[in-house]
């Protein structure tokens, strides 16, 4: 999938269902391979019913959408604070189906004046998807100021109409003449005076259009139907409530017209039954006040029965009803197949498609949000089927951790640790361990004694010494993994970096292609994932060890889907600094560069010319790296440190790691303030390392 179009509405009735339906027939019409997708529904569907937009989509183009989660549900993720787990599983709807599609679009939720929550969802769901974004918004019955207003508040919650992910508006329900309405609104509205924001498609106020139709009306009223009649195809194009002498209402007797009686009034029923003979073909009778005619009265309208007018009836009075009927949603119902058509057709030939498909050939690359990153790595992962070991096995993070990756199916965790201590551990904290393995250390220690000496032979490494080592579970469990016993290992929540690390130095060592073990950091931040590197392991490293971190950590990110440009960093940018700090990272980058000449490698640079695309316009104006930056490699451990914590804290965005890399096989330590969520991830990394390790 090249692209995603989220639709954002800036009103309630700006008709957001119908114009991102509109615009999925409009690229449908130019041959593009396009699907849709509502990945939150506010309609409140019956079990085993389908939302409407997804229904319609089914029924008419054979693309199958995936279910919407319900609102109420999605609302209980944001009561939880647990917006990022609904996020993974919004970004898991979009790519249920997205194989053989290029273009998707979304439509987001309505904002409403009782939920303020929604438009923070949306925004939730536009960055997770990395999508571009289309505000949509209605005219009828606003003036053009008001229209701006809307636009520009609208648009300020992806970033503002300067944003570039945020594409244009598509204006709804224009009154008057569609050309003139564009040459004013570009007039009028200051929004459009912004570079890249375009006015997407003037959609006019079409009475023509097919409206609801009388079963609709019945439905919607729960009425009791005294003549079916065409309810299924006659059309309300207008309501008229009877509350005069019949000599004067004769005019609402029209075609089209719905006409709201108490049920004591006969001569209006009468006068209806008469008009339907003389081929009039008003769209239907709502009787109020009542449920049940006379059966003289119904044989005097047999006729008109008989050619098809409906009658229905309710309880409620007519002003009652007229209120209830200026109610009814105007949503396109799931088997209305001809209003769907029609409308989406006429939406459809007043957007400007080849703006959009610019947008789809210029096939702008895709940021990796955290959401979709962290869909993607449990997808890996589940697939990967891993044996993971965690010597920490009695740490009330890491069970909790382990039971998570057992009910998600990322992991097979292995927990190294006194059976009673881990289940009464476990149990404390209302931790289910069924399915989870538990290896007492003193109960299979002996057994790799003789293994950890053979490893060891090279250092004469006596059978006490190794039964002392192995007294360590972080280095029973490296054995193990040297043994293929298990396939990764997670350590670190009560450990030092060192006391996970060296025992993997020790048995498992660095990989053909790695000079040194380092480490990144996966920078989950609210837009994008971005890759640190070395934060962890190597304090000062010399221009060799640099330059194959920059590589290092260019694979790290390529095989956790993040597109690669290299960013080594200093205090200077480029030729305008010197000194023995800048010129090992110079020289670094010249030495990663003919190591992997395939990859966008510059440097030195400073943070600010790496990250920010204004900044690197003036500092690094020709380099194919600054501004657009994705994997960061810091100089020494002080700096990298120093700036993956300042982040993290003051910015309060998710860091997975630290991830080692440069081993043969994947060990993975963990900083000891780490989260729940922290371990898990790591723990699918581990996994997803050990699949694409497999038999290096």
């Amino acid at each position: 999938m090249k692209h995603i179009f989220f639709l954002a509405a800036a009103g309630v009735n700006s008709g957001l269902t119908s114009i991102s339906l509109g615009v999925f027939r409009a690229l449908d019409r130019r041959g593009i391979r396009v699907g849709f997708c509502k990945p939150i529904s506010q309609n409140l569907i019956p079990e085993g019913e389908l939302d409407p937009s997804i229904s319609l989509i089914k029924a008419t183009t054979g693309f199958e959408p995936a279910d919407p989660l319900a609102l109420d549900e999605a609302e209980r993720y944001v009561r939880e604070n647990n917006v990022d787990d609904l996020m993974e599983r919004v970004v898991g709807l979009v790519n249920e189906n997205s194989e053989d599609i290029d273009v998707l679009v979304v439509e987001g939720l309505l904002p409403t004046d009782q939920n303020s929550s929604l438009g923070e969802i949306n925004k939730a769901m536009a960055q997770a998807l990395s999508a571009d974004v289309i505000v949509v918004n209605s005219v009828k019955g606003h003036s053009l100021s008001e229209v701006n207003e809307d636009i520009e508040l609208t648009a300020s919650l992806y970033g503002g109409t300067r944003a570039p992910r945020v594409v244009g508006c598509i204006l709804n329900k224009i009154e008057g003449d569609k050309a003139a309405m564009a040459e004013r609104v570009g007039r009028e509205c200051s929004v459009f005076e912004e570079d890249g924001f375009r006015l997407l498609g003037c959609v006019p106020w079409n009475p023509d259009l097919p409206s609801v139709r009388v079963s609709d009306v019945a439905r919607h009223l729960n009425a009791t139907i005294i003549n079916a009649g065409e309810m299924e195809r006659r059309r309300v194009k207008s309501v008229a409530l009877s509350a005069r002498n019949i000599s004067h209402i004769l005019y609402i007797f029209d075609g089209g017209r719905l006409i709201v009686s108490p049920i004591d009034r006969l001569d209006i029923l009468i006068t209806a039954a008469y008009k339907t003979l003389d081929n009039i073909p008003i769209a239907g009778i709502v009787l109020t006040s009542g449920t049940e005619l006379a059966p003289e009265v119904m044989d005097a309208c047999r006729p008109a029965f008989a050619k098809g007018l409906p009658v229905l009836a309710v309880e409620s009075h007519s002003f009652e009803t007229a209120t209830a009927l200026s109610r009814i949603s105007s949503a396109i119902p799931a088997d209305d197949i001809e209003r769907f058509n029609t409308t989406l057709e006429f939406i459809a030939r007043n957007l400007d498609a080849g703006i959009l498909q610019s947008r789809v050939d210029a096939d702008l690359e895709i940021r990796l949000s955290p959401a979709a990153f962290r869909h993607e790595l449990s997808k890996r992962a589940r697939l990967a089927n891993k044996r993971i070991i965690l010597p920490e096995g009695n740490e009330p993070r890491t069970i909790t951790a382990a039971a998570i990756c057992q009910e998600r199916g990322l992991a097979r965790c292995v927990l190294v640790g006194n059976v009673e201590e881990v289940t009464r551990v476990a149990n404390s904290i209302d931790v289910s361990l069924d399915g989870i393995e538990i290896i007492d250390p003193d109960e299979v220690r002996e057994r790799y004694v003789p293994e950890l000496m053979e490893m060891r032979k090279h250092k004469k490494l006596s059978e006490k010494a190794a039964s002392e080592a192995l007294e360590d579970n972080v280095m029973l469990g490296t054995v193990m993994l040297a043994l293929d016993e298990v396939d990764g290992l997670v350590s670190g929540a009560v450990h030092s970096t060192a006391n996970t690390i060296r025992p993997a130095l020790q048995l498992i060592k660095t990989g053909p292609n790695a000079k040194a073990v380092s480490s990144v950091f996966f920078m989950c931040l609210p837009d994008q994932v971005l890759v640190y590197g070395d934060c962890a392991v190597i304090p000062d490293p010399d221009k060799e060890v640099l330059a194959d971190i920059a590589v290092q950590s260019a694979n790290s990110a390529t095989s956790f889907g993040i597109s690669p440009r290299v960013a080594l960093i200093s205090y200077s940018t480029g030729e305008s600094g010197s000194g023995a700090d800048v010129e090992k990272v110079r020289e670094a980058t010249a030495l990663a560069q003919s190591i992997r000449p395939d990859l966008l490698i510059d440097g030195p640079l400073q943070y600010d010319a790496a990250a920010v695309a204004a900044v690197a316009k003036t500092k690094a104006p020709d380099s194919p790296v600054a501004g657009q930056a994705t994997v960061f490699v810091f100089p020494d451990l002080n700096t990298g440190n120093t700036t993956y914590k300042a982040v993290q804290r003051s910015a309060n965005v998710t860091s997975i790691g630290p991830v080692l890399q440069g081993l043969r096989k994947p060990v993975n330590d963990l900083s000891r303030g780490a989260l729940v969520d922290d371990i898990v991830y790591t723990i699918a990394i581990t996994a997803v390392q050990a699949e694409s390790t497999k038999g290096a």
